[in-house]
Formats: C-alpha cells, sequence, structure tokens
C-alpha cells in the first residue's frame, strides 16, 4: 500500500514537473526567440539617369478624315443607283437619282403659271398706258380750264387704280418666277452627285426603294463617301490625361487587325465638348474626344477598325529615375519632417489642416532600409523621374510591393534578393 501511495506521488511530480518544464520553455522564447530581429527580404535597383517618355493610352476606331453622308433633299423612289459599296468614284459621278415625274410636272405647272402672269401684266401695262394719256388729257384741258374739277379727280382715281392693279400683276409675275426657280431645283435635286473624290464606304439603300428628303425631317442616309487616302485614329481620352496632350503629340497606334504593326500619328484635333457615360450613377466617365492624323497608311485600313494609342505627351532626357513601384506615400508621423510648421516648429506642416503624406523611397545602407522623402515628376510604363531627394547611384528598393507599401520603416533590417532573371535573360 505505501508502495502504491509512492508510485501515485512520483506520477503527480512528474505531470506537474513536465508542465513548468513547458511553461517555463514558453517564458524563455518570449524572452529571446520573440525579440529577434526580423529580416525583411527586398530587391534593389541603382539609381541611374535614363530618357522618361511620358504617355497617354486610349482605345478607339480608325476613321476617315474626310467622309460625307448622303442624304436627299427630296422624297422619291430610287430609279438609278449606278454605284455599290466599296467603288471609288470621283467629284461630279452620279450616285443616286429619284424618280422626277413628279417634279417635272411641277416645274411644267410653273412654267404655264409664269407664262399666264407674264400676259396678264402686259395687258395690265396696256390698260396702264390708255389710263395714263387718258389722265394726262384731262390735266391739260384743267389747266386751261376746258375740264371741270371732278373730271380731273376721276381721271386721277383712274389711273392710280389702274397703276395699282399693273403692279400687282408685276409682282405676281416675280412671285411665279420664284416658284418656277424652286420647281426647277427640286427637279434638279433628284439626281445626286458625288461632292468628292473618294470611296463608297457604306450603302444603305438598294434600287426601287422610297426615301425621305431632308426638307422637313433628317432624311434617309443613303450612303457615305470617303477618302481612305486620310485615315485618323479617333479615340476618347479620360478627363484626367486630356490636359497633358497637346496639337502635335506624336502617337504610336496599333489596329488590332493588324498585329504588333505600329502606325505613327499625330494629334490633329482635341474634342472641346465632353463625352459622359453613366452620368449620374457611380460609372459616370467623362472623356474627350481626340483625333489622332495617321503619318503612314496600309492598304488594309478600313474604317471602323479598333485601335490602341500611345499618345506621347512629353519627353526629357538623362534625368534621375527609379522604378515606379520604388515611391510609396506614407504619412508625415512615419517619415522624419524636413519641412516644419512656421507658425510652431514643434509641429509637421499641414495642409488644410491634415498631415500630408510624402511621397518617399527606401535606400538600402550596411543592411539596413533607409526612408529618403523625394519629389517626382513624370513617369512612363517603368521608371518615373525623380526631381529631388537622390543624387544617383543609391540603391533603391524596388521590390517586393507589400515590403515597400506595408512592411519597411527607417532602420528595418533587410536581406537584398538577387534579381530574378527574366526568360529574354536566360537566352
Amino acid at each position: 500500500m505505501a508502495n502504491g501511495k509512492q508510485k501515485k506521488s512520483r506520477k503527480k511530480l512528474y505531470i506537474f514537473g513536465g508542465i513548468g518544464i513547458l511553461i517555463l520553455a514558453l517564458i524563455l522564447f518570449a524572452l529571446f526567440g520573440g525579440s529577434k530581429e526580423e529580416i525583411i527580404q527586398v530587391q534593389t535597383e541603382k539609381v541611374e539617369k535614363k530618357d522618361i517618355t511620358q504617355t497617354v493610352t486610349t482605345t478607339g476606331t480608325i476613321e476617315p478624315e474626310f467622309k460625307v453622308v448622303i442624304t436627299p433633299e427630296v422624297t422619291g423612289e430610287i430609279v438609278a443607283l449606278p454605284v455599290k459599296e466599296g467603288d471609288k468614284v470621283k467629284k461630279g459621278d452620279l450616285l443616286i437619282k429619284i424618280n422626277a415625274k413628279q417634279y417635272l410636272a411641277d416645274k411644267e405647272s410653273a412654267e404655264a403659271t409664269l407664262l399666264a402672269s407674264k400676259s396678264s401684266l402686259a395687258m395690265r401695262k396696256a390698260e396702264l398706258d390708255r389710263i395714263e394719256a387718258e389722265y394726262e388729257r384731262v390735266k391739260g384741258l384743267h389747266n386751261k380750264k376746258l375740264a371741270s374739277d371732278s373730271e380731273i379727280e376721276t381721271a386721277k382715281s383712274n389711273y392710280e387704280s389702274t397703276k395699282a392693279s399693273y403692279e400687282g400683276a408685276k409682282a405676281n409675275v416675280l412671285s411665279t418666277e420664284a416658284s418656277l426657280k424652286r420647281a426647277v431645283e427640286q427637279l434638279y435635286k433628284t439626281s445626286i452627285y458625288s461632292p468628292m473624290d473618294g470611296t463608297v464606304t457604306a450603302l444603305n439603300v438598294e434600287l426601287g426603294e422610297r426615301v425621305l428628303g431632308s426638307g422637313f425631317s433628317q432624311g434617309t442616309n443613303i450612303m457615305t463617301v470617303s477618302d481612305l487616302n486620310n485615315m485618323e485614329a479617333s479615340v476618347e481620352v479620360d478627363e484626367n490625361d486630356v490636359v497633358l496632350i497637346s496639337i502635335g503629340d506624336t502617337a504610336r497606334i496599333k489596329v488590332d487587325a493588324f498585329g504588333d504593326k505600329i502606325f505613327k500619328g499625330v494629334v490633329s484635333e482635341i474634342g472641346n465638348s465632353a463625352v459622359s457615360t453613366g452620368l449620374g450613377t457611380q460609372d459616370q466617365v467623362v472623356n474627350f474626344n481626340v483625333k489622332l492624323k495617321l503619318i503612314d497608311l496600309d492598304k488594309g485600313l478600313r474604317p471602323g477598325m479598333s485601335c490602341n494609342a500611345d499618345i506621347e505627351t512629353e519627353t526629357i532626357k538623362n534625368v534621375l529615375c527609379v522604378p515606379i513601384q520604388s515611391v510609396t506615400a506614407r504619412s508625415k508621423d512615419f517619415v522624419k519632417v524636413e519641412e516644419v510648421n512656421e507658425e510652431n516648429p514643434a509641429e509637421p506642416k499641414k495642409e488644410n489642416g491634415i498631415n500630408k503624406p510624402q511621397e518617399i523611397v527606401f535606400i538600402v545602407k550596411d543592411g539596413k532600409a533607409k526612408s529618403v522623402n523625394v519629389e517626382t515628376g513624370i513617369s512612363d510604363d517603368n521608371y518615373i523621374h525623380i526631381k529631388s531627394g537622390l543624387s544617383g547611384g543609391e540603391m533603391v528598393v524596388s521590390g517586393s510591393y507589400k515590403a515597400i507599401s506595408r512592411e519597411l520603416s527607417d532602420g528595418s533590417t533587410v536581406r537584398v534578393e538577387e534579381k530574378r532573371k527574366s526568360f529574354t535573360d536566360k537566352k
């Protein structure tokens, strides 16, 4: 029985002893293992001088620089359509003919009305001449006291009445002449001729179809004639980027149908009116239309082809640059304050009552990260111009994004990883 009690006491001793050792191990790990300095893995790149070209990337379509949408001014049935889509035409070539019977009848009716008006005018003229002669005769007799006052007044009244009738007949002739001119013009408009040299890029009607004139409405869109020798890319640019673009800026344009082939272009027009989509919603987008005149053409280019364009807005040469991802923004309570509040030097300078975030980069020196305030300029797809803060030759942290944006701080211990070789480097 004594042996059983000893065995139980020894068992309890082992259990409590194990628990004590475990607690001691946890305390030691917290004191020594937890205080172990964290080493952050980073990649670096040397600060060097490069050429930077700022670009605005956008999408759009290829369009003719000059095109005319043909709509009729008269209504009627198409009786002649000598062109088809894709045909080349010269200025003055017949494009379409509309049935002219009604307009020919209107012209003939106007001619007949004009003839009747002129006959009536001739009769009024003869009557006026007779009444005027009678009036002159009575005036002569009245001057010699051979005609009474009532006779002279009657003669004068007849003369003025006949003269008014003559003036009315003359005005009627002018009116009918104008009507005839309108009828002739309407008759002429039944034949539509090409206003320019070009190509029929769209044909929306067929022979025998009835079209509406544009006299009281928009009219039927018959066809489009385009000058394919002068093409442009019509692209939409975001409102934040359009202010960077100027007339004459060069552009590199890729047309989807031509693969990797690059067409050169020049900014020829910048729209003044905004093109808004999703107005009043969270998805509202405000763009401006920009025209890029193509300098080199290809016979295969067709209106409506989709394209991507990189507009080069500014280029600076031989300036200090760092990778874009190297620049991050931290609040002033993180970086050392170089600018001070003149009213209270102990406080950081604020903008609108809020500590303004400062652009910084991290450089590596003796295994430690150091933050440096920088002023940036323009950027391209890979690098950004450093206006101030660096002198060149420093090893700036270029990765990882997680380390730059969140993990690194002044004095962090870092280990520089070798730059991973790309597929092209291995070759």
